[in-house]
């Protein structure tokens, strides 16, 4: 069971760091273009606060897998911030994005530092990264619900909705060796919500795709778990 646990968190990492580098994607398109037009910096503003937390989670419960993967998201995540910075008409509206994060990361932060009971800091900390990434996973409902007035699944990107099932489905298996509740309970939605977005492409096929589709930061999961 040892050596599954270990092969799992491995092959989890690596799978949640090359969806994190989907958005290298993105960031090469506007490089390419100079400019990143009206497209939101925020979905990785959160991503960074959401890697960020969780890696303070897993130095409070000493796991090497999540320390390693959020370390990686959250530098990655940043850097996507700073290209949006240099090439966005907004850079007042990224910057106070950025400045609201980096305060609310410093005053959680501040205080699990501070908290004299570690069960307490590691259950409320638990508490605080799993109810971010529920509300990340509840962002794509307003995408389904146009997939479903128009009965068309071409909003939906596939390939990152089926990463987002893998992804999901290793870290939750991850969740029940560790005995970890907070790493359950995001994760077995992000499996149901994923398998459910799989199902509409089944209900509503796509037509052919052409060459114009685009890519969206609302197609970037901004968070790690």
């Amino acid at each position: 069971m040892g050596d599954f646990k270990s092969a799992l968190a491995t092959t989890a990492s690596i799978s949640t760091i090359l969806q994190f580098l989907s958005g290298v994607l993105i960031c090469r398109k506007i490089v390419r273009k100079g400019t990143c037009g009206d497209t939101s910096c925020f979905p990785f503003v959160a991503g960074f606060a959401s890697c960020s937390l969780w890696l303070r989670y897993g130095c409070l419960i000493e796991d090497v897998s999540l320390i390693v993967v959020n370390c990686v998201g959250a530098f990655l995540q940043l850097s996507y911030v700073f290209i949006y910075l240099l090439y966005s008409p907004k850079k007042t509206t990224i910057l106070r994005q950025l400045g609201a994060v980096t305060l609310v990361l410093f005053l959680t932060l501040a205080y699990v530092h501070y908290e004299s009971d570690p069960h307490i800091a590691r259950t409320r900390m638990g508490l605080i990264c799993c109810s971010m990434t529920l509300l990340f996973f509840v962002a794509p409902f307003s995408v389904l619900t146009q997939v479903i007035r128009t009965k068309s699944s071409e909003s939906l990107p596939f390939p990152l909705i089926v990463t987002t099932f893998v992804v999901s489905c290793q870290w939750f298996t991850y969740g029940v060796l560790l005995n970890d509740q907070f790493v359950q309970i995001p994760n077995a939605f992000g499996c149901i919500l994923s398998a459910l977005q799989l199902s509409l492409f089944v209900i509503y096929p796509k037509s052919n795709i052409t060459k114009s589709e685009k890519w969206s930061t609302k197609d970037i999961p901004p968070r790690i778990l």
